[in-house]
């Protein structure tokens, strides 16, 4: 498995272009985020999104999907974003925050039929330059794990996905934590997992 080694969060235009570049081939990743190290794929690649689902053990037509986007207006292009929504993700992004929010019908081939979609926008500058560099969200799903050290050695969590993902984009150690979840398919917002960060609602 090929691993491509970021330093201090900030990955080179060279590298940005090859990982671009082996998504758009249907490659699948793992990567840093700001909580969980995840699993990831082009959004708009339906057979790399079947792997992952397949790899996870996924039924994506049961399961919340969540895409990573780069900024607000990314996120705006795949969901309905109402006011209270809005305000959310201004106040809380980049962070570890999964929002979910009613789906657009601009939402990729493989979540058709869909009607909540997670949006995550980290606070990990190489997975939001990662999907600005691609130019369209990364599905995104965070590895499961047996020790927590193979959740946060990242040369340990390569030797758990070997022969299983494509590549890995190494970065910092990873977190055990996943990401806090937020319906705001409703008028009022609710939390459904409490996991990293701490976010006002009111």
């Amino acid at each position: 498995m090929e691993t491509i080694k970021i330093w201090n969060d900030s990955p080179s235009d060279k590298q940005l272009n090859e990982i671009a570049d082996l998504l758009q081939k249907g490659n699948i990743m793992i990567f840093p985020t700001d909580t969980l190290y995840a699993i990831g794929c082009d959004a708009l690649n339906v057979k790399a999104i079947d792997r992952i689902c397949s790899l996870k053990g996924i039924n994506p037509e049961k399961s919340n999907l969540s895409i990573i986007c780069s900024d607000i207006s990314m996120a705006a292009e795949y969901c309905r974003i109402e006011n209270t929504g809005y305000h959310l993700l201004k106040d809380n992004t980049p962070g570890p925050f999964t929002f979910l929010f009613k789906a657009s019908s601009t939402l990729p081939k493989a979540f058709k039929g869909r009607k909540v979609v997670g949006i995550r926008i980290p606070d990990n500058s190489t997975a939001r330059e990662i999907v600005a560099r691609l130019g369209h969200p990364v599905l995104t799903t965070s590895i499961t794990y047996q020790d927590e050290d193979y959740a946060r050695n990242p040369e340990l969590i390569a030797e758990a996905f070997e022969g299983r993902v494509d590549f890995m984009v190494e970065g910092e150690d990873g977190d055990t934590l996943p990401s806090t979840i937020i319906d705001c398919t409703e008028s009022s917002p609710r939390i459904t997992r409490e996991g990293k960060g701490e976010i006002d609602l009111d």
